[in-house]
């Protein structure tokens, strides 16, 4: 039996009905996650969904998902999404909200929500503040996770992907049996162009000119919490509920 929580509602949108619905929490979690790529917010996302119960909502993953959707199933704006990307195109605002409005039950989920992902922009993120007050869902907090670029590039240069079924391996942290051989299907290991040393720099100088406007938008609001990325994920994962906890405690005093 699936004990796991599919979130077959999020990725699929309409109808569709997780195989394991969340159990409702007294306090539910919603967290939006912020960091560089690098950073490991999956990683965390997936570690404190575990102590939480809340579930994870990457909008990485619907468009991942939409692409093995069939045409029938596939919402209009998924469609305008797919288009944009196989044009290499980035997918605008309003096809983003359109795509987060369509999973708004999954916002209201009893368990709490952790959003990775989205929003990415200011325009995003005033969208989103006014679908969570429609539907009196308070935001708990923003988690912004920090880490020098220093360690980003060696993190993600070290990162190697399966020419084949795409299985992810890193020359220190998770290196294959084989060196260059995937451990699952025998296929070369590549390094992606984007880990290169060079696009790395030049993804973090992007991403931080993008995201500081949203940065400032949320310490405005009093929500924004700033936690090192630095160290295990089970380290980076305790910064995070230990800073959540003394925020709490702070804005219930």
């Amino acid at each position: 039996m699936n004990t796991k929580n599919d979130r077959a509602s999020w990725l699929k949108s309409g109808n569709a009905n997780c195989s394991v619905p969340p159990s409702p929490a007294a306090h539910p979690v919603r967290l939006i996650l912020l960091g560089p790529p690098g950073v490991g917010k999956g990683t965390q996302a997936e570690l404190l969904c575990r102590h939480s119960g809340a579930c994870h909502l990457s909008t990485g993953d619907v468009f991942r998902a939409a692409k093995s959707l069939p045409a029938s199933e596939q919402s209009a704006a998924m469609k305008t999404a797919l288009q944009s990307m196989a044009r290499g195109e980035l997918v605008s605002d309003e096809t983003v909200l359109e795509m987060v409005r369509e999973r708004k039950k999954c916002l209201a989920c009893p368990a709490g929500f952790l959003l990775d992902g989205f929003p990415r922009t200011v325009n995003q993120a005033e969208a989103l503040e006014v679908l969570l007050k429609e539907g009196n869902l308070p935001l708990t907090a923003v988690v912004n996770y920090e880490m020098a670029i220093d360690k980003i590039v060696a993190r993600l240069a070290g990162r190697r992907t399966c020419s084949k079924c795409k299985a992810v391996f890193h020359t220190v942290n998770l290196p294959p049996k084989k060196e260059g051989i995937c451990d699952h299907c025998g296929a070369p290991l590549i390094q992606r162009e984007d880990d290169r040393p060079e696009s790395i720099r030049v993804r973090m100088k992007a991403y931080q000119k993008s995201t500081k406007p949203l940065i400032d938008f949320y310490q405005k609001r009093g929500v924004l919490l700033t936690v090192s990325a630095e160290g295990t994920p089970e380290e980076g994962c305790k910064n995070t509920l230990a800073a959540l906890e003394k925020f709490s405690a702070k804005r219930a005093k």
